[in-house]
């Protein structure tokens, strides 16, 4: 079984390269403590520099920048490093149940590939579960013309490891809450969920309606490790994609961790002094040249392409 399962990963890697990959990417990573004491380091700065500019839009999460300095050296880090694109940042306000310890969502983007339509903080407030997240998701929704999906949401979401299993049953009522408010199916959800290890029971799994919902794709395995030590091998920082139309819009198996220790050749300790989290990826097909989207059969063949990747994936990972 493995073997055949093999096969059809190859098969299917030259199928998506003869699709031709796309450049526009979106990433999600946890900088673990990112604040004035890291900006400062200018060997982690250059790193996470050539990790973000890698992304046509970035969620950055355990930002910790008190004075509102970090981002800015980075977006000013980022301009001058890659000046084929213009960045820029949208930022959650600080977010946490104690004032010691509080964390913002930020999402650095290209605004020459992306422009940024709408964004809003999380009420957190559903009768019956108010205050079901220690940091609510801050909502984005980007247009993008040169996609095949065109427009999209994202909810980012940094679950607390000792609430994992509730918080991320709640991603399914913030889901609704987009759905409705904006109109819209093409949604993905995004982040360091802490959904794996000691902090997702397997026995709770049953419980997470973002789990067992139909119409959720999540694109990440089980047993792909996104962390950097050498002593841990969890999948914490997950994609999930909702709807067909979004996932008919994913490069098939485009999915994964960027291993930027093995890429720029970092020990593990240099690595870790970035984070302890590798980001996580996924690129979106773009619209072909002559303007269209494609036949339906076209459009169908892509999709069982998709599926079919997303089950080599898992018989992959047993």
């Amino acid at each position: 079984m493995r073997s055949s399962s093999l096969l059809l990963l190859f098969f299917l890697m030259g199928v998506v390269d003869i699709q031709g990959a796309s450049d526009f990417r979106i990433c999600a990573f946890n900088l673990h403590h990112f604040g004035e004491s890291k900006s400062k380091k200018s060997n982690v700065m250059h790193t996470l520099t050539r990790i973000i500019a890698r992304c046509d839009v970035c969620l950055l999460q355990e930002v910790r920048d008190s004075k509102e300095r970090a981002i800015l050296l980075l977006l000013d880090r980022l301009n001058r490093y890659d000046t084929k694109h213009a960045y820029d940042a949208v930022a959650s306000e600080r977010l946490g149940r104690s004032d010691s310890y509080q964390e913002q969502y930020v999402f650095v983007y290209r605004t020459d590939t992306v422009t940024l339509t709408g964004h809003y903080q999380y009420p957190d407030e559903l009768p019956g579960d108010v205050d079901a997240f220690s940091r609510e998701p801050f909502v984005v929704r980007f247009k993008a013309p040169q996609t095949a999906i065109k427009e999209f949401v994202l909810i980012p979401q940094h679950t607390s490891p000792t609430n994992t299993t509730k918080e991320l049953d709640a991603l399914y009522d913030v889901l609704q809450h987009v759905k409705r408010m904006w109109k819209t199916e093409n949604v993905m959800l995004l982040g360091d969920f802490n959904a794996d290890c000691g902090y997702l029971a397997k026995k709770n799994r049953k419980d997470v309606r973002l789990i067992t919902e139909k119409n959720l794709f999540w694109l990440i395995p089980d047993k792909t490790d996104t962390t950097v030590r050498s002593t841990t091998s969890c999948t914490y920082d997950r994609i999930v994609v909702h709807g067909e139309r979004f996932a008919r819009a994913i490069v098939p198996l485009s999915a994964k961790p960027f291993n930027f220790q093995m890429e720029y050749r970092l020990t593990e300790d240099q690595a870790l002094e970035v984070s302890d989290h590798y980001p996580v990826e996924v690129l979106l097909k773009e619209v072909p040249f002559n303007g269209g989207t494609g036949t339906k059969d076209t459009q169908s063949k892509l999709f069982f392409l998709f599926i079919l990747s997303h089950l080599v994936l898992q018989v992959l990972t047993w």
